[in-house]
């Protein structure tokens, strides 16, 4: 009986592998044909913008802050990108899509971190660095924990995380019109609009919209659009404040 019981469930455990193989080749067929490309192809571009950022840090608190900033962003978006492009096992797809929701969390840290670093001093640049990483590990947990969570959960936890700045705007306007007034007001409008960019791609991503062509162009891609758009708004301001202290 024990016998009849194990080959019934290899039979059962081969049907299951031949389901999950035919769901993932229904995804291949269904997803949008330019899924992952944004961030394949400016991954590449962040990896060598990064390394000019690090190579022209002045000091080594500047250095610092561009190696979080850029190390985050190569690990979102080449992560992304490997998870989107390919066709994965459940079981390879489970663990690139919980690196891909988490790596979110820390992209966001990262950002912080080198204009909290650079403009930011005493109690509240250690609030703010140690609320942004808390909150990253607390993030990571959340997908590790939780994977299945719904989209409208996720969305407003990503944005609630990169607005908490707003607690800090006076601290960053001041340290940055501390660089030079023309320069500081530069540098913060930056971090304003980058926020504000990131912002909407969290709302195309909750409200999968808009959606212009679902087969080629979907509501993710705009997403991913969003998401490059606003780092490099954040690039040119966190270079326009490491530059200044040359």
């Amino acid at each position: 009986m024990s016998q009849a019981f194990h080959e019934s469930s290899e039979k059962a455990l081969a049907r299951l592998d031949a389901i999950t193989e035919s769901i993932s080749e229904t995804l291949a067929d269904v997803k949008p044909k330019l899924r992952g490309w944004i961030h394949l192809a400016s991954t590449p571009l962040v990896i060598a913008a990064g390394i000019v950022l690090i190579c022209l840090s002045p000091t080594a608190t500047t250095r610092v802050g561009s190696i979080f900033f850029v190390a985050s962003a190569i690990l979102l978006f080449g992560c992304s990108a490997l998870y989107h492009r390919g066709t994965w096992s459940p079981k390879v797809w489970k663990i690139l899509n919980r690196l891909d929701h988490s790596n979110i969390f820390v992209f966001i840290a990262g950002s912080y971190t080198p204009f909290a670093l650079i403009l930011l001093d005493g109690t509240a640049q250690v609030v703010m660095l140690v609320t942004a990483w808390t909150s990253a590990l607390l993030g990571i947990a959340f997908k590790v924990f939780w994977p299945s969570a719904p989209r409208w959960m996720s969305a407003p936890i990503y944005i609630a995380m990169g607005w908490a700045a707003l607690f800090f705007l006076p601290a960053f306007y001041d340290g940055a019109t501390a660089l030079g007034l023309g320069v500081g007001i530069a540098i913060f409008v930056l971090i304003a609009t980058g926020g504000a960019l990131y912002t909407l791609g969290g709302l195309v991503y909750g409200f999968q919209w808009p959606n212009p062509s679902p087969r080629v162009f979907g509501f993710h891609e705009v997403f991913h659009g969003f998401t490059i758009v606003a780092f490099v708004t954040h690039y040119v301001g966190v270079s326009m404040a490491t530059y200044a202290l040359r």
